[in-house]
């Protein structure tokens, strides 16, 4: 149904009763109807918890209904968002939507019903309420944009449209300008980034909104990546990201107020490498990436919700029985150790850890960099013999990966995807991408679609954030984008504290390649940053328990062979599968710790892990079915604070009524595998 709003409502008394008026009003869903007022436009989630408000808010000292686009939000009938500006900044014109009037609104509902291959969830059924706000400029260019809006039960979203239109001949996109506007100086997990051209690879850093506003009245330069962890006590939990960036550049956000009491946030579209002044050049009709806000009452239900997926397009591959999911060997982290302890880049020392995965029942091996001759990734440098390693690999029942570097695959993808194809080669790992302007991002989808046709699989690394593309190219299985352990091999920057903010930062996102799996554990004070066989802070119980917090279709096995051999605990990674049919969070707190479960078939498995501060954590296992399992338990040993390597492995049968006590050590972790006893 649309609804046209008055233009003024002390022009319509002139013509109509007060009792039309009020009928209007109620049928235009508004809360606010008083004469002299524009009215605002509502949209409700599902479960009438979320509350979205579009309005137009004059400029001071005026009255009527041409203003300032704004939109607010409440949860649980309480203020997150206040009045927060909608505009776009386009080329040689002024702002689109700081002086425009409600023209009309439809609103409707629906269901996103569909599966996900490879994902943190099988099936998905999510439904939402859904609303189009078009406005217009009264004067001037006569211009004209709608914004689309949906509201699920974990969130809200929304994105703007410019229709075809003679004011607009060519977007040509200087700057988003939305603004998130908190209703109080909130608590944010930020993700501080240098410039547009990073691989995200950074803490997450523990500030209140004002803080990251520069003072003194001048606004913050600060860059501040997505996901956005927000955290505004006694109101909600809410995550900001985006979702379905085809034809868009990545978006930053930035505290401009320039005020020690200034608490809110501005878009920033990264911009085109060649033209700082423009972030996206586009045809009509044009439509932006989805804003995305997760809202929740606590902050495990982020990690399990689907909203980032529900707002990208459906798969396009008409086959993907070719695409499966799982665990890799991997020579580079442990600095190409072979079977006698040295390190060796070599054909026969790359069969190595191509045999181990055979062993182990790991479906892939992956071969990093090094191989290539310079620049050029259709020919080898004599080191690796792609082909020859593929080949054997064959006859293990292995099959190999092999690393690229972005800027060669941009330039040599035409030729270099077929000639992988027909080596056999199963998956391609793509580096140093560090861009996420619109070209940046349509690389992204180049690749998805050429290795899709020579049926490769993909893992994007030194890459921005993901935003569900997985969801259409299924063939895209992973992404980096995160601090991750391989900043062990040079540093003190990966720890258990970082390791405990990820899954409620930059997971919310989509599938994490962090590569889990150190087994040289050692504590805090005793770490040693070093390239060759590295060390890892925490402990081994804790590694263990990354394979199922961490969640991507593609998991690597980062240690060398030698790490693994004759160790006990070694069996729960061989068994840990690498994707799940449902997830859910047991308890958790950004940075301090965190307790997920992920089902596989009939199977559960459970993975906890705290920071520096051991604890104990008492675990309701109500999310298993009915009848008994046997949990497989591995956890901290006693002394596994001070004996990081050390870890108890136990067996008990359990039933979803009871409750598990988890003992965490320093730095510790717990993980369980559950499995259906089967009955007589």
């Amino acid at each position: 149904m649309d609804f046209y709003l008055p233009v003024r409502f002390d022009a319509v008394i002139q013509h109509l009763s007060r009792n039309f008026i009020l009928v209007a009003c109620i049928a235009a869903s508004a809360s606010v109807c008083a004469f002299g007022q524009s009215v605002p436009l509502v949209l409700s989630s599902p479960n009438q918890q979320l509350e979205m408000r579009f309005a137009v808010v004059p400029a001071k000292g005026e009255s009527g209904n041409t203003g300032k686009l704004v939109y607010s939000l409440t949860f649980h009938g309480k203020q997150v968002l206040d009045d927060s500006g909608l505009a776009l900044e386009l080329e040689g014109q002024p702002p689109l939507g700081s002086a425009v009037s409600i023209v009309g609104s439809s609103a409707g509902d629906g269901t996103d019903d569909y599966t996900l291959l490879n994902a943190k969830t099988s099936k998905v059924h999510d439904a939402y309420k859904s609303l189009t706000v078009r406005v217009s400029e009264s004067g001037g260019l006569h211009r004209l944009m709608t914004i689309e809006a949906r509201a699920y039960n974990d969130g809200v979203a929304f994105r703007y449209l410019l229709p075809k239109q003679e004011s607009i001949k060519q977007v040509r996109l200087k700057q988003e300008d939305t603004e998130f506007r908190l209703s109080a100086d909130a608590i944010n997990w930020a993700l501080e980034l240098p410039n547009y051209r990073s691989s995200y690879e950074s803490e997450y850093v523990r500030l209140a909104t004002s803080a990251l506003s520069n003072q003194g009245g001048v606004a913050s330069h600060i860059l501040v990546g997505l996901p956005l962890l927000t955290h505004e006590p006694g109101t909600a939990w809410l995550a900001l990201t985006e979702a379905d960036l085809e034809g868009n550049s990545g978006m930053y956000v930035t505290n401009p107020s320039g005020s020690w009491a200034g608490h809110w946030f501005v878009s920033k579209l990264a911009p085109h490498i060649d033209n700082a002044d423009i972030a996206v050049d586009s045809a009509l009709p044009y439509h932006s990436a989805w804003r995305v806000l997760m809202v929740a009452d606590d902050p495990g239900r982020l990690i399990e919700s689907n909203l980032v997926y529900d707002l990208n397009p459906a798969n396009r591959l008409q086959d993907t029985s070719w695409i499966h999911p799982g665990k890799a060997s991997w020579n580079w982290w442990s600095g190409d150790i072979g079977a006698d302890g040295k390190p060796a880049f070599t054909t026969e020392n790359m069969k190595h850890y191509v045999d181990f995965a055979a062993q182990c029942g790991f479906p892939y091996m992956l071969l990093d960099a090094g191989w290539s001759k310079g620049r050029d990734i259709t020919s080898m440098n004599g080191k690796i013999d792609v082909p020859e390693l593929v080949r054997y690999a064959a006859t293990k029942n292995v099959k190999v990966w092999i690393w690229l570097y972005s800027e060669s695959v941009m330039e040599q993808m035409k030729e270099a995807f077929p000639l992988y194809e027909k080596w056999g080669v199963a998956g391609v790992k793509i580096d140093f991408i560090n861009r996420d302007d619109q070209k940046g991002i349509q690389f992204y989808y180049d690749v998805a679609r050429a290795a899709a046709e020579h049926h490769l699989m993909v893992d994007f690394h030194g890459a921005t954030k993901p935003w569900g593309l997985e969801r259409t190219y299924p063939n895209v299985l992973s992404y980096e984008a995160v601090l991750g352990m391989e900043q062990s091999k040079a540093g003190h920057r990966d720890s258990p504290v970082d390791r405990s903010v990820f899954p409620f930062t930059r997971l919310l996102a989509g599938p994490m390649d962090y590569t889990p799996g150190g087994f040289n554990n050692v504590t805090e004070d005793n770490f040693v940053a070093r390239d060759t066989s590295p060390m890892v802070m925490g402990t081994r119980a804790q590694q263990l328990a990354l394979y199922v917090i961490y969640q991507t279709p593609f998991q690597m096995v980062s240690d060398s062979p030698q790490a693994y051999a004759g160790q006990p605990a070694f069996q729960f990674i061989k068994d840990v599968p690498a994707a799940w049919d449902a997830t859910r969070a047991l308890n958790g707190s950004p940075g301090d710790f965190v307790t997920i479960v992920r089902r596989h078939g009939s199977e559960w498995y459970l993975g906890s892990m705290t920071n520096w501060t051991p604890r104990t954590l008492q675990v309701p296992l109500s999310f298993l079915g009915a009848g008994a399992y046997t949990a497989e338990i591995y956890e901290d040993a006693k002394d596994a604070g001070t004996n990081p390597k050390h870890v108890t492995i136990r067996r008990q049968t359990v039933h979803s009524g009871q409750t598990l006590t988890l003992n965490l050590a320093a730095g510790g972790g717990c993980a369980i595998r559950f499995i259906p006893v089967a009955k007589p």
